[in-house]
This record gives C-alpha cells, structure tokens and sequence, in this order.
C-alpha cells in the first residue's frame, strides 16, 4: 500500500485529508508537523509521497523556525530524498502563488485549500506517485 506523509499543523485538515485518502484513494497515511520527524521518515523511505503544508506556524528545525517551503528545498537538496515527490497545499492560493510556491521549493505539485473535489484531490496526488 503507497503511504502519504501529511505534514500540517492545522489537525482538522489533517483528519480530513486521512478520510479522503484512505477511504476515497486507498492510501495508508502518517501526520506529523514535527520537522524533525518529517527528515527521519523521508530519509528512510518511509512514505511514498509527502503533502507539505506551505504555512507552519509552529515547525522548528534546528533551533530556527521553518515553513513547508523550507523543509521542502531541504528534503529536494538532499540526495537521498530529492527524488521524493513533494505537493504543496495552502490556502495561499492568489494569482501568481502557486507559481512562486513551486519555483521558489522545488516541490512537485501545488494543490489550494480548502479542497472541495475530493476525487481531484486523490487524482492529482496519485499521479505524483512513483511507478513500482
């Protein structure tokens, strides 16, 4: 079974991004907003795809507070887990956001929140994953 990682502070979006992948995608999920964790979790191949809030209001790493878009240009910089496939979800979601979000991280995908198509919401994070 592929496992998404969903790294988001907010628990109510991430009880219900859980329900809609699980029930709706198949999908096993984890959660943390520990930044710590999300690094020890992707570095041992642990999840198949990682949803990355871009607003963390409470993630430190290193003493120094980060966003989803710094741990995302951290885990894209790292050999071992460049190649994870990384969407961004925010409800930063202007003209010009999810352009900047992406250039700006690296990161694979960007998807707005709220997330009201629960089926588009699987589909677009079942084709970031990578073939067996």
């Amino acid at each position: 079974m592929r496992t998404v990682l969903i790294v988001e502070d907010d628990m109510v979006n991430a009880r219900v991004f859980s329900k809609i992948l699980a029930k709706r995608g198949g999908l096993a999920v984890k959660h943390t907003e520990d930044v710590e964790e999300v690094m020890t979790i992707a570095q041992a191949h642990e999840v198949d795809i990682i949803l990355m809030d871009v607003s963390l209001a409470h993630s430190m790493y290193q003493g120094e507070p980060v966003d989803g878009i710094k741990i995302t240009q951290m885990l894209k910089a790292d050999p071992n887990t460049q190649n994870l496939p990384i969407i961004l979800v925010t409800a930063h979601a202007m003209a010009g956001d999810r352009e900047s979000f992406l250039s700006q991280s690296g990161a694979d995908g960007y998807i707005s929140k709220p997330v009201v198509d629960h089926q588009e919401f699987v589909d677009q994070i079942r084709s970031l994953l990578p073939d067996d």
